[in-house]
């Protein structure tokens, strides 16, 4: 999607701050968590977010969050920037304070891993706050098929956290456009600048309708051969 992601996060928070819920965000610990914090830290400063309190719940995220501090030169943020991602949420480290965060009763964001929310401190959150309408699960990467976060994305109304079925009342949102991995256009660009046409084109990841959809694109923008090898076939080179 060609949206904004700032203000596509930003109208998130607004309005599940304006109905007294939770924003519980699960997060790639390593990279993702990182931009999200990057993002809350300029709508913060730009008051373009309610201002209600952040917290960062994920010790791997913490370690990583302080490697990019650490490490300025290595990335494109700048010190100043590196200092707000780390300075605008309340880093979580216990497991009792883990647990203080299921009873807020106020407006909040938890951003916390896993990003698939197929399991680490983010499924006690989900556990707590999917059954609340007030409150919203948003997601920030493409969800697999077969993981808890592709069901809420497909509409499921309960799934199943520590053996219970847990209902599913909150809203589900995602920010696709977040997505680490290339979209169709940065591929078709990439492709485009290579010094010269090669024999083939294999696409070789993706889901079937989608990598379908990319191979039809490659043949009609760039006019080479391109396939997507069916499970189990082999290519000589």
């Amino acid at each position: 999607p060609k949206d904004e992601p700032m203000q596509a996060l930003a109208e998130v928070v607004n309005r599940t701050a304006a109905r007294g819920g939770v924003v519980i965000v699960p997060a790639f610990a390593v990279g993702r968590a990182q931009a999200l914090l990057h993002c809350l830290a300029q709508l913060k400063q730009a008051g373009r977010i309610a201002n209600v309190p952040i917290f960062l719940n994920s010790p791997m995220a913490t370690d990583a969050t302080r490697i990019y501090q650490q490490h300025c030169s290595e990335h494109r943020l700048s010190a100043q920037q590196c200092r707000a991602l780390g300075s605008v949420a309340t880093i979580v480290n216990t497991v009792e304070q883990s647990q203080r965060l299921n009873d807020l009763r106020a407006p909040a964001v938890i951003v916390s891993a896993s990003g698939m929310a197929t399991g680490g401190r983010v499924v006690h959150h989900l556990k707590a706050y999917l059954p609340d309408a007030r409150n919203t699960v948003l997601f920030a990467g493409f969800q697999p098929m077969g993981t808890r976060g592709a069901a809420l994305l497909a509409g499921a109304q309960s799934i199943k956290i520590h053996g219970q079925y847990v209902p599913v009342r909150a809203q589900v949102e995602n920010l696709d456009m977040l997505s680490a991995h290339a979209d169709r256009k940065a591929l078709l660009g990439w492709l485009a600048r290579l010094p010269k046409a090669p024999q083939q084109v294999y696409v070789i990841h993706g889901e079937p309708e989608a990598a379908d959809a990319l191979r039809l694109a490659i043949e009609e923008t760039l006019g080479w051969p391109c396939t997507v090898p069916e499970h189990g076939a082999s290519v000589t080179l």
